[in-house]
This record gives C-alpha cells, sequence and structure tokens, in this order.
C-alpha cells in the first residue's frame, strides 16, 4: 500500500482528514483509505496495482458496473463536441423522456447535480405548493447535507429536530419534526398533532444509508393514506434505491404512489446527477412557471445526461432487474446456509442492494435497533476483506451492491470471505 499511503500523507495537508466525504476516511473500520486508480467490470485496481472485488459500487450509482462499454462511448462521444455550454442540449430531453416514459410517478422532472439538490429542491417546492413550511422526516433515513435535513431526535414523539451538525442554525431543524420508522401508530397520533401543518414528508424509498431497514408495506400504505387525509405532499428520496428494486423503483416495490420522486445515482451512471419529479401540476410552480425558484450552472450538462442516457438505455435493454434476481437466487440460500449456524452475523437483501447485521436475530427496521458492537465487529470483517481483495464500503451502516457485471464467480468470492470470517472467530 506504498502509493496509497503516500498519495494519502499528501491529501491531508490539503484536504479535511484527506478526503472529500467523510466516510472514505476510513475512521470507522481503521487503516488508511486505499486510493483507487482504475475500475473494469466488477473490479476495481488501487494506486499499488492491487485488484478488489467492488461491492461499494461508487456508493450506488454503478448498476451496470464500471466502464461499461456504451456508456463510455456516449461519454466519449460528448466530450468529443463539447462538455458544458449552459444552454439546452438534446441530451437532457432524451433522458427526461425516458425517465418519463418509464415511470409512472414522474410526468416531469428538473435535473440538478446531486441527491442532496434534488431534495432539497423538492421540498422547497412542496413548501411553494401547499404554502406549508414545517416538513417531516424519519430517524435513521438520510437525505443529503441540506441544514435542515441534519437533525437529530427531540425528547418527545412530535418534538421538532435540534441540529445534528455544527454550522446548522437550530432555528432550521425546528422547522423538521421526526418520526420513527416500523410505527404506524406513532405516526399516526404525530399527524393528528401536527399534520395540517406539514408542507412534505421525505422518506428514504428505502433507508438505506443507516443500514437496510427494509419497512412493511403496511407501513407505507399508511403513511401514503395519512399524507392524502391532511393534505401534506409525500415524496420518496429514491436516490440511493432507485432503479435497485426488482420492480426498478421503491414506490412501486411498496405500491405507493408518491407526489414527488427524487433521483441521482444510478441516473447520471456515475456523472454527478440528480434530478425531482412528479405530477405536472406540481412541477408547474417551478420558475419560470411559477414562483419556486430553482436553477443551477451545470444542470442538465451534456456529458452527464449522455452517461445517465446510456445507463438506463443499457438497463432497460438488459433488464437489469432480472439479472440481480437471478444473481440473488444463487446468493440468498447459500448465504443462509453459511450463516445458519452463526448467532452474531445476518445477511439481508432486497434488489442490487443489500447489508449484513449483526447480534441480531431479524434484520433491523430501525436505526435504534441496529446493535452497538456492530461497528466493531464490521471493522474486522472489513479489513479480512480487504486482505482477500474484496471492498466493501468503510462503514457498518452502509450497504453493499450488486451489479450487472458480476457472475456466481464474484458471489463465491463474497461467500468464502464470510465462510473465512466465521472460521477465524470475527463471527461466531
Amino acid at each position: 500500500m506504498k502509493n496509497s499511503q503516500t498519495l494519502y500523507d499528501q491529501a491531508v495537508k490539503v484536504l479535511p482528514a484527506g478526503v472529500n466525504s467523510p466516510v472514505r476516511a476510513f475512521r470507522s473500520v481503521g487503516g488508511t483509505p486505499i486510493f483507487m486508480e482504475k475500475g473494469e467490470g466488477t473490479y476495481l485496481f488501487d494506486a499499488d496495482g492491487n485488484r478488489y472485488l467492488d461491492f461499494c459500487g461508487s456508493w450506488g450509482p454503478l448498476v451496470l458496473g464500471h466502464r461499461h462499454p456504451e456508456v463510455q462511448a456516449a461519454i466519449t462521444e460528448v466530450v468529443g463536441r463539447g462538455w458544458t455550454f449552459g444552454t439546452p442540449v438534446k441530451e437532457e430531453v432524451a433522458l427526461a423522456q425516458l425517465v418519463a416514459d418509464k415511470l409512472d410517478a414522474v410526468e416531469m422532472m428538473r435535473f440538478v447535480n446531486s441527491g442532496t439538490e434534488a431534495v432539497m429542491s423538492a421540498i422547497r417546492l412542496a413548501r411553494g405548493t401547499t404554502g406549508r413550511d414545517k416538513i417531516l422526516k424519519f430517524r435513521g433515513c438520510y437525505h443529503g447535507h441540506v441544514d435542515y435535513l441534519l437533525v437529530d431526535a427531540g425528547s418527545g414523539l412530535a418534538t421538532f429536530g435540534t441540529a445534528a451538525s455544527a454550522g446548522v442554525p437550530d432555528a432550521f431543524a425546528e422547522l423538521t419534526a421526526l418520526a420513527p420508522l416500523d410505527d404506524l401508530e406513532g405516526l399516526q397520533k404525530l399527524f393528528a398533532e401536527i399534520g395540517e401543518q406539514i408542507a412534505a414528508v421525505v422518506i428514504e424509498g428505502v433507508p438505506a444509508n443507516n443500514g437496510l431497514l427494509i419497512q412493511s408495506h403496511e407501513y407505507i400504505a399508511g403513511l401514503r393514506r395519512l399524507c392524502d387525509q391532511y393534505g401534506a405532499l409525500l415524496i420518496f428520496d429514491e436516490v440511493l434505491a432507485g432503479f435497485r428494486m426488482p420492480e426498478v423503483m421503491a414506490y412501486a416495490h411498496y405500491g405507493v404512489q408518491p407526489d414527488l420522486v427524487c433521483l441521482g445515482k444510478v441516473i447520471g451512471g456515475g456523472m454527478p446527477v440528480g434530478a425531482y419529479g412528479g405530477r405536472a401540476e406540481i412541477m408547474h410552480h417551478i420558475a419560470p412557471l411559477g414562483k419556486v425558484y430553482q436553477a443551477g450552472t451545470l444542470s442538465g450538462n451534456p456529458v452527464a445526461m449522455a452517461a445517465g442516457y446510456a445507463t438506463l438505455k443499457a438497463y432497460y435493454e438488459a433488464d437489469v432487474p432480472a439479472v440481480i434476481e437471478k444473481l440473488g437466487a444463487y446468493l440468498d440460500p447459500r448465504m443462509e446456509a453459511l450463516l445458519a449456524d452463526v448467532a452474531d452475523l445476518g445477511f439481508i437483501r432486497l434488489g442490487s442492494l443489500f447489508w449484513f447485521y449483526f447480534k441480531r436475530a431479524q434484520a433491523p427496521r430501525t436505526a435504534e435497533a441496529i446493535a452497538a458492537e456492530s461497528g466493531e465487529i464490521y471493522g474486522k470483517l472489513h479489513r479480512l476483506m480487504l486482505d482477500r481483495g474484496i471492498y466493501m464500503a468503510p462503514s457498518s451502516y452502509e450497504v453493499g451492491f450488486l451489479n450487472a457485471a458480476m457472475t456466481t464467480t464474484e458471489l463465491d468470492m463474497l461467500l468464502d470471505g464470510i465462510k473465512a470470517a466465521v472460521e477465524e472467530g470475527i463471527v461466531s
């Protein structure tokens, strides 16, 4: 790891902790961050020439794997003509039309440059549409680093949040209420108290930034009914779950129709892209048609739009959800058999998202149910996997990703790694 260490030593002098996103610093798993130089299919190659099977997938965008030839060709073609114009381009129309054709909850959309921007803009739109100020989010869900979404829970069920980050004024957080996941009765009580003040409820399509907290269909259906009853807009944050479900989108998995959908990651094929969309009557409130202002210098960038279009085109042509479910049909029973007598470690998968949980008989549905020992155990597991040439997210709370370039060979590598963890006593 000589070259990675050298690069890290240089990075800490000019970047906080040597990284541009906190979890990359390896603080929760130990060791020095690994600097990657190349991706190919299902593999990463570091600055020292080592190869790793990649289950991190750039944190979600690479549903086709690294450097898919059609995506790379689309990027190359656009770059040959120019990479930013600050004008409308045909690529943004093509991608918007493809998304609108495929997602029944999205009649119109606006492109931005990240998932954080998408959620921030959707909430502003909801406030502008309803004339209300308060929003509701859920404990255990992450929606980017927007000030009023970086909140901790208060002391009571309907207590409004307090800032979870320095630099966030409490006044911002006070407009955000927090609700428990997997508690429909508690949610009903909260709406009875403040429902008529809520502009929007925002929830991850499948909560997957603080463990894979899969909710019941009953709970999500109940949330939809409460939003309808009290006139709040329901925003599904599908930045991570979108295009990774057996039914493509999480809202389709649950059989509900959100008012607004936030997209990111897969929709850009690895380029910085986000989007928010929904019914035309709501989207017409955005400037210049309406009074809700939102803009972006690089929004609709032709390179990013071309990458996203090529990714989704290949995704649908290859029927990626079916490809992933075939991989899952191979992986799930083998993992279940491997862990049958292991009390410390569990495995859960939905679509191309998977997660290892610890010290629990059942997969948690709330962040509070995640075992306190998870970080320490996962750190040991993470180091073992690295030694075996497997790169997983450097945090016990982050999910892993399958992609369409994988085969049973890669799944066997993962299974062998978990088997080694059991044999070495990391889990038992």
